[in-house]
């Protein structure tokens, strides 16, 4: 109670324009320790239930019973065949490896699950120095940015990792060549992708704004589409090393329609008028 009535008044002297620098950062102190006790409380919880969720869901990707796959080869026979034998057995060969895995998947889903929690920190933060027509813009971008983050983690998890992980594994150079997956290079590309795709996921919050602050045209937009394709395609190639054509256009086509969306979301500051 105490903490929080000492972040009130600090807010109270945000908003009345009385506070110094150093007053600022001791309200972000408190803002950050919050948030690392928050990410703390729920960390415990993830790493309890980790051999539960790392079974069920973080290696659930590595055999044929993974849903995404079951479900395209119920729409895509004919078209889409997989394999019916693909189960991959992940080794480890570090001796601390599995604890240090245990820890450090224990912290980033926690994270994830925090992000909502951190978003509202960062806005109770910024807002008592914003006007009141900026607080009725951003409110609404904090809330859309949050949705479309874990948007774009389910879709890395449903198609983007599945899908590439599936062909590097399946890739054989040579009969000869046995693939063993080592536990650390699994966990590095099952949770690199699937935050590489939150954080693209952002891209229309992203140009939304820029376009509120004047930085960024709508007409920019439409005019270097054409452009924006090769970057989107290069991006979509980095983020799916696997270079197969379908991995590639699994990453590629949310990449265009968030694009798209953000031609849309981005509204040109009205001209000035000269005296």
């Amino acid at each position: 109670m105490e903490i929080e009535d000492k972040s009130k008044e600090k807010i109270e002297e945000i908003q009345e324009g009385t506070m110094s620098f150093w007053d600022h950062l001791e309200v972000l102190r408190w803002a950050l320790f919050r948030s690392a006790c928050v990410l703390a409380v729920i960390m415990v919880g993830t790493f309890i239930a980790m051999p539960y969720i790392f079974d069920r869901f973080i290696l659930a990707p590595t055999n044929n019973d993974f849903f995404t796959y079951r479900w395209l080869n119920a729409i895509g026979r004919g078209v889409v065949k997989l394999s019916p034998d693909f189960d991959v057995q992940i080794i480890n060969i570090n001796v601390a490896s599995q604890f240090m895995t245990h820890i450090s998947t224990s912290i980033s889903l926690a994270a994830v699950i925090a992000f909502p929690y951190f978003i509202w920190e960062i806005w109770k933060f910024i807002e008592p120095a914003l006007f009141e027509d900026e607080i009725k813009h951003l409110r609404p971008a904090f809330l859309g940015g949050t949705v479309m983050f874990y948007l774009g983690c389910a879709i890395g998890y449903t198609l983007v990792f599945p899908f590439t992980f599936r062909f590097l594994v399946e890739y054989n150079l040579s009969p000869s060549i046995t693939n063993q997956i080592n536990l650390q290079s699994y966990i590095d590309n099952f949770t690199m992708l699937i935050l590489v795709m939150g954080i693209v996921f952002e891209m229309p919050l992203l140009a939304w704004l820029l376009g509120l602050l004047g930085i960024l045209k709508k007409g920019f937009l439409r005019e270097y589409k054409k452009h924006a394709v090769v970057v989107l395609l290069v991006s979509a190639a980095i983020i799916t090393p696997s270079g197969d054509p379908f991995t590639l256009m699994l990453v590629f086509i949310p990449l265009y329609v968030l694009y798209e969306l953000s031609i849309l979301v981005v509204k040109d500051k009205p001209q000035k008028e000269d005296d």
